[in-house]
């Protein structure tokens, strides 16, 4: 559940900290104190989209830190599963907004939006004041009866995507396949020239590295030859002023004198075997002089070697490795368009197998979605009732689509009557707005029984609702706090009663600056908050009452 939500520099709030009960905790305030700015700030740490309208005014940055407490193991080790560090059962999320960008961090570690978004989907439930429209739409259905059928159907679904998967790979392999003769006599013709060019070639792994080094050498041979002959000249042993000469006389000239001076041995010593090393080092570079050779019809050959090999390249591949495996794939079509009518046969017959698969998966998956219909629409119908929808009728229908997709060949609609003597529509041609809120916190709250997700917050669900439906939905709430935490925006007393942990939010000036707070409330002040949703800017002592009764009523019905 959350513990704690702490938020700095967002929008009117300069700095709140706020910590949340573990069942039913209602945020009331006047008209534009800055109610969704909490739902809004818990949205951004979880992800959402924000601006830089966001940060404070003069503020460098905006911070918003959420605090939860995980008790299912099953989240625990899907975030594990996410490479999310863990350590208990705590998982801290924050997000840093500056000016140019956003940081999020997932128990002190940066994680990237996508991730910080899938670990958020683990641990609330938003539902926003417009989230009750996407009830319009039939694809919201499929994935509500989905997530209600999902330990059920969650083998057969992975194991439909894999078979959609497959079978589309062999329909687009099938669509393509050659059935014009000339066509496919043409595509023979093409391959056999690509394969015999490539073959006529006869391409050696790594022959182009030994050729370009032969050609680089070829190509500076002459260079070369006149640097190793007058290398070879100047260390060799004819000429006044050649090395070799030089040194001997210079050992001369030492053994002249050696008698006068003992010291003079050493140095001879170390010459003399100066004298050996240039020696030997003028006999290697004499024999590596005679190896080199310069054969113009060679160095042609390589040249033009060379080039063929980069016109295959350009055709057919970036390397020789690449090449070799271009006419690896010709031959294998080449083969396939010789023997087509084979080719095309068993092409077929894996088409038909793969279709078997996908067909007995879909209508395994149809089978499990019918009969989870029939249960998840009996609820809803239950739930919708307890909601003051006194006489509805409620459907799930479950009709086929004509065609496969990865999830199924199912087409899901929701179907509902809200008068007596009416035939059940589609939502969207019968409920209104406030009529789909509740329709949308009924579908909630059944779905909260088999969700692992602990906390649900809604943003202002009463919108359109008064009187005995208020009492009702929040009555719903109630039941849904007693299994998971709830956090609810609201402006009716009739909901706020319900309260076991009931928060004020509230707008003042200070400073020439406008800011947001939010307060818990004691019981008392609660009773007091609750008058003020009832009677407006007057208070009277018999308003009063009728909140402390309300409240009264509201904690008998838990």
């Amino acid at each position: 559940m959350l513990q704690n939500i702490h938020v700095k520099n967002m929008a009117l709030i300069d700095e709140a900290d706020v910590d949340f009960g573990g069942h039913l905790n209602i945020l009331t305030g006047e008209t534009g104190a800055g109610k969704s700015i909490i739902i809004g700030s818990i949205s951004t740490a979880l992800g959402g989209k924000v601006s830089r309208d966001v940060i404070r005014k003069d503020a460098e940055y905006a911070l918003v830190e959420l605090n939860f407490k995980v008790n299912s193991p099953q989240i625990l080790a899907e975030l594990e599963k996410m490479e999310i560090p863990v350590d208990g059962d705590e998982v801290v999320i924050s997000r840093r907004i500056t000016g140019s960008r956003s940081v999020a961090r997932i128990n002190g570690e940066l994680v990237s939006l996508p991730v910080l978004r899938q670990a958020a989907a683990l641990l609330i439930d938003i539902h926003g004041q417009h989230e009750h429209q996407s009830l319009l739409h039939k694809d919201k259905h499929l994935a509500i009866l989905d997530q209600f059928s999902r330990e059920e159907m969650a083998s057969v679904k992975d194991a439909l995507k894999d078979s959609y998967r497959e079978y589309m790979i062999l329909k687009k392999e099938m669509d393509g396949a050659i059935t014009d003769e000339g066509k496919r006599l043409s595509e023979i013709s093409f391959l056999q020239y690509q394969i015999e060019e490539i073959e006529n070639a006869n391409l050696q792994d790594g022959e182009e590295e030994q050729l370009d080094k032969a050609f680089r050498k070829m190509s500076h041979a002459r260079q070369m030859m006149e640097s190793v002959a007058a290398a070879h000249g100047m260390t060799g042993y004819e000429g006044a002023s050649s090395a070799g000469d030089l040194v001997g006389r210079a050992l001369r000239e030492l053994s002249s004198v050696e008698k006068y001076d003992e010291a003079i041995g050493g140095l001879i010593s170390m010459l003399t075997d100066i004298d050996g090393l240039l020696n030997d080092f003028n006999r290697e570079l004499a024999d590596y002089e005679s190896g080199l050779t310069f054969d113009e019809s060679v160095y042609h050959e390589t040249e033009d070697r060379l080039n063929l090999i980069q016109r295959l390249k350009t055709k057919y591949g970036s390397s020789i490795a690449e090449i070799l495996a271009h006419q690896a794939e010709c031959q294998e079509e080449l083969e396939k368009l010789d023997d087509y009518e084979n080719y095309l046969s068993g092409l077929r017959m894996k088409l038909d197998q793969a279709e078997k698969e996908l067909k007995d998966l879909s209508d395994k998956l149809t089978t499990i979605r019918r009969a989870n219909a029939a249960v998840l629409q009996e609820r809803i119908k239950a739930a919708l009732i307890d909601l003051n929808f006194l006489d509805v009728r409620f459907e799930i229908h479950c009709e086929p689509l004509g065609h496969y997709t990865e999830n199924g060949q199912d087409s899901i609609e929701f179907m509902i009557s809200t008068n007596p003597g009416e035939t059940v529509k589609p939502l969207g041609k019968v409920a209104s707005g406030g009529e789909l809120s509740r329709i949308m916190l009924a579908v909630k709250s059944v779905l909260a029984d088999a969700d692992a997700i602990e906390t649900l917050i809604f943003d202002e669900i009463d919108t359109g609702i008064s009187g005995r439906t208020a009492q009702k939905v929040s009555e719903k709430m109630a039941v849904i706090a007693r299994k998971h935490q709830v956090i609810c925006i609201t402006h009716l007393p009739q909901i706020a009663a319900m309260a076991d942990d009931h928060y004020v939010i509230e707008k003042s000036a200070m400073e020439q600056r406008t800011i947001t707070e939010i307060y818990h409330l004691s019981d008392d002040a609660s009773v007091g908050e609750i008058a003020r949703l009832l009677g407006g800017v007057e208070i009277t002592d018999a308003v009063m009452q009728n909140a402390r009764e309300m409240k009264n009523l509201a904690q008998s019905k838990k």
